[in-house]
């Protein structure tokens, strides 16, 4: 007979497991709370107007390859990925822009306006250097801490990391150029993460977008959740939906099974794709688990949240591109409300996704669908309650004082999510969109170990977990969670 194992959540990093999990020869079981799948990828229509809810950008393909070739498939037959560029379209308060570019050459004569070409170069090679260290370590295996880093890289290899900066240090010795730094800085927020807390081994992120590309898959980002489905329904995964878990059931200090709608489902090994500390605190029944997600809270800080607003608008905007950045005046300023006190940052960098530039399906002809995020504190940093009405004015008034004039009168579809919605719908702690915040001080950029060390065969996958947030990462921590698992509890056995 084959060994039993559950998965809890269909999320990307879910669903990845259970891939993995089935190729390896396991007869999986997924429990999803929620009607579909795709956990914070997902979406929504209205008025013609079609939006990803979640993420909008897509770095490094080659996970999303590597994951359909483990078992024997080519992602070519399931999903159609194209390159975008630019990249992204930045504005910033002084009417500067800049069109970020994955054509270096391109990307260079952008640089001139404001900087010097030399210091660009440099800080590429940089970024490239610790990306190419990280393939060798960070991208390969589920890492806890230093020690475990330690296991695959020399001193000088741990040096070339940058460990005694942060982000933004790290940019601004390569750079010193404000609108630059600004915007390289931002790009740790693929991870959720504070450029001025963050490690600056995080400033691989520039390489990975910039040398590797940023890709949009053709009909919506949400084709990557279905494309995993269908494979998952081709390797004969059960997949039940609307079956939130109620409790993880332990006998011995191991994981046993789960209780989803009250039916018990029994197990050999269980992956939780809701976040390690959500995990202990709502469906573990022990005091300990509560215990240990307290402690955990001291170094895991959760990631910021976000106030997403899908508008569908009756007019083209021509100046934006498909992937645009509203930064703010006082960066500092903007970090250190979301991280430090507690609060919406009054001057707010805002991103506007438009992805009917580069796919006509996703609005009417002549009309715009605009991914509006701004991000937030999660609840659990938040002062007090915030009146989301209001704050939604503070960012169309950003976005009208910036060049989209209009924008109001032009609203014809509008949804909105806040960090409470987050947190109901995907079950993250305190609303966080990418897990767990990266911290110099207090983890390193360490995430939280993907195997429980208080019960025997649970495990855990997602933004929370090594190797952290977004689309690649969350996919990434699927699979290496699943390594982690045939190194711990042994090969399948061939029925």
């Amino acid at each position: 007979m084959k060994k039993r194992a559950i998965v809890i959540g269909a999320g990307l990093a879910g669903m990845s497991a259970a891939i993995r999990l089935a190729g390896d020869g396991y007869a999986v079981t997924m429990l999803e709370k929620n009607a579909n799948v795709g956990g914070k990828l997902n979406q929504r229509s209205g008025k013609g107007f079609t939006f990803d809810t979640g993420p909008s950008i897509l770095t490094m393909p080659w996970v999303l390859e590597q994951l359909f070739s483990s078992v024997h498939r080519n992602l070519d037959d399931y999903l159609e990925i194209e390159r975008i560029e630019p990249q992204w379209r930045t504005f910033f308060e002084d009417g500067t822009k800049i069109d970020v570019k994955g054509d270096l050459p391109g990307m260079l004569e952008e640089v001139e306006h404001v900087s010097s070409r030399a210091d660009f170069v440099e800080l590429f090679r940089y970024s490239k250097q610790m990306y190419d260290l990280c393939l060798d370590s960070f991208y390969k295996y589920s890492l806890e801490d230093l020690k475990d880093l330690k296991k695959y890289h020399t001193m000088s290899d741990l040096l070339k990391m940058d460990p005694m900066n942060t982000v933004a240090t790290g940019t601004k010795k390569h750079l010193n150029d404000p609108y630059l730094e600004q915007l390289f800085n931002y790009m740790v927020m693929y991870v959720g993460s504070n450029p001025y807390q963050a490690p600056a081994v995080f400033n691989q992120m520039i390489y990975v977008q910039m040398g590797l590309g940023i890709y949009y898959v053709k009909g919506g980002m949400y084709q990557i959740a279905r494309a995993m489905k269908r494979l998952l329904d081709e390797l004969r995964v059960t997949v039940h939906l609307n079956s939130p878990v109620e409790q993880i059931v332990l006998e011995n200090k191991k994981a046993v099974g789960v209780l989803s709608n009250g039916t018990f489902h029994a197990a050999d090994i269980v992956v939780s794709n809701l976040e390690v500390i959500p995990t202990y605190e709502r469906i573990v029944p022990e005091k300990k688990a509560r215990k240990q997600a307290k402690k955990l809270q001291a170094s895991f800080a959760p990631s910021v949240s976000g106030l997403v607003l899908l508008l569908g608008v009756n007019r083209e905007y021509r100046g934006l591109a498909h992937h645009n950045f509203f930064f703010s005046e006082n960066p500092e300023r903007e970090f250190a409300q979301m991280f430090k006190e507690g609060t919406p940052p009054e001057d707010p960098t805002i991103y506007v996704g438009v992805s009917s530039k580069s796919d006509a399906s996703q609005a009417p002809e002549g009309k715009d669908n605009l991914f509006v995020l701004t991000h937030v504190p999660p609840l659990t940093l938040q002062k007090g309650e915030v009146d989301w009405d209001a704050y939604r004015e503070v960012v169309l008034d950003k976005l009208e004082r910036m060049g989209l004039h209009g924008l109001r009168e032009s609203i014809e579809f509008e949804y909105r999510f806040t960090p409470e919605d987050l947190k109901e719908l995907y079950g993250p702690n305190g609303g966080s969109i990418y897990g767990v915040a990266a911290d110099r001080k207090k983890n390193g950029g360490f995430k939280i170990p993907s195997k429980s060390d208080l019960y025997e065969g649970l495990y855990f996958v997602g933004g929370s977990t090594h190797p952290g947030g977004g689309v690649p990462m969350v996919t990434l921590s699927g699979q290496l969670t699943a390594d982690l698992i045939r190194k711990h509890e042994g090969a399948v056995p061939t029925p």
